[in-house]
């Protein structure tokens, strides 16, 4: 069975078409620049990169490149969309209309159109990526795959914000949470390394990158989340701010004049590590200009690795003890320094790590950075979230 997964971004589209006989991937590649020019598309397969230089005015025909690269007859894979078996949808926010993978019907896009607002920049892009497979491959079976899935099994205790309840039942306003195929995979993945089932382990799964959260998985279930109603909480990001208390946010928004969406956009592209360093969103920016002497590159690395350090603090208290670490995506996989900041000073928890394999290179496979005396693992494991999409797609139909 072939599964075409597709992740709808604001201005781009990236895709991989798995073998789920064997969960290789056959081809995959990137749409970049969606809607803006010098847009391009990236295609990998077969040992080789392609680099299709085109304008894309909209999803839909970036939708069609892809699938004209996918059969191309120099570098595709397949002969035509028959063989094509289901498309799994990357969908960001689903509110409460969808706690699991849902099948694309005319209902299911409704709904998606009512609840679009709650990620602005991601849903509207996801159901346009549907409506341009539709087009293109009519009758072909597709699911949607929400981030916040994983997190539906918080206790309310956690969900909740102290709120009018009857704000919450009407608005449906509560942590939901993102990342959630990302932390799904890799605690499934630190358990079969461990050896053991998902249900003995009590893991703390750090997905950073320029979009950063935190959860806690007890058992093979999230608990607790740092993300919340959107992906402005939490800790510090690339350009997000994180948690702040709203009168500082409200104050600083009459003192420059900003209404409440201009607001918005401040705190989710203008904060976070580019507003405290003034250099730049990238982690990799960041570290070489504080190795050169940068006080405010720094700060934001020192405020990022304090703020991560006291949410897995906080989910080792709440899960009542913690077996094992996970760092995942391009900062937790790469940079070396940040993972060393979250995890010393930790020995009151029976956490220390090997300073020498934590400065050993991303070689793409999980790494064990656990400290010989440590209590607790604490591992490097690459995420797939393309591959969970693919999976729950698969279990789906």
């Amino acid at each position: 069975m072939k599964v075409l997964v597709i992740n709808s971004g604001s201005s781009s589209l990236k895709y991989q078409l798995i073998d789920m006989e064997t969960e290789g991937v056959i081809a995959k590649g990137n749409c970049e620049r969606t809607g803006i020019d010098k847009s391009k598309l990236t295609h990998k397969a077969k040992g080789l990169e392609v680099v299709v230089e085109k304008d894309m005015p909209d999803h839909n025909v970036a939708v069609s490149l892809v699938l004209k690269a996918l059969t191309d007859a120099q570098h595709g894979v397949i002969s035509s969309m028959d063989e094509i078996d289901a498309v799994g949808h990357r969908v960001v926010a689903s509110g409460e209309a969808f706690k699991k993978p849902t099948l694309v019907t005319e209902e299911t896009m409704i709904t998606m159109e009512e609840i679009k607002d709650l990620a602005p920049l991601h849903n509207p892009a996801a159901i346009v990526g549907v409506k341009a497979c539709q087009a293109a491959m009519p009758g072909k079976p597709m699911v949607l795959v929400f981030d916040t899935g994983f997190h539906f099994t918080m206790p309310d205790y956690a969900y909740m914000y102290a709120i009018d309840y009857n704000h919450y039942e009407q608005y449906k306003i509560r942590r939901y949470g993102a990342h959630g195929t990302s932390h799904k995979f890799v605690s499934q993945e630190a358990a079969k390394y461990l050896g053991k089932k998902p249900e003995e382990l009590k893991i703390v799964t750090c997905h950073l990158g320029n979009g950063s959260s935190i959860t806690a998985v007890d058992g093979g279930k999230c608990v607790d989340t740092s993300m919340g109603f959107t992906p402005l909480a939490g800790v510090p990001m690339g350009t997000r701010s994180g948690d702040i208390d709203f009168a500082a946010a409200e104050y600083l928004a009459k003192k420059e004049g900003m209404d409440v969406s201009a607001a918005l956009n401040y705190l989710n592209k203008k904060c976070g590590m580019l507003g405290i360093s003034g250099v730049s969103s990238d982690f990799r920016d960041l570290t070489a200009a504080a190795d050169n002497g940068n006080d405010r590159a720094r700060l934001a690395l020192d405020m990022f690795s304090y703020a991560c350090k006291k949410y897995v603090g906080a989910y080792a208290a709440a899960m009542n003890g913690v077996d094992c670490i996970v760092f995942t995506a391009g900062v937790g996989e790469n940079t070396s320094c940040v993972r060393e900041a979250i995890c010393e000073n930790m020995q009151y928890m029976g956490l220390e790590i090997d300073k020498e394999k934590n400065l050993e290179k991303n070689n793409g496979a999980i790494r064990d950075i656990t400290g010989k005396n440590s209590k607790v693992k604490v591992l490097i494991i690459p995420t797939n979230e393309e591959l969970v999409i693919a999976r729950e797609t698969v279990e789906l139909l």
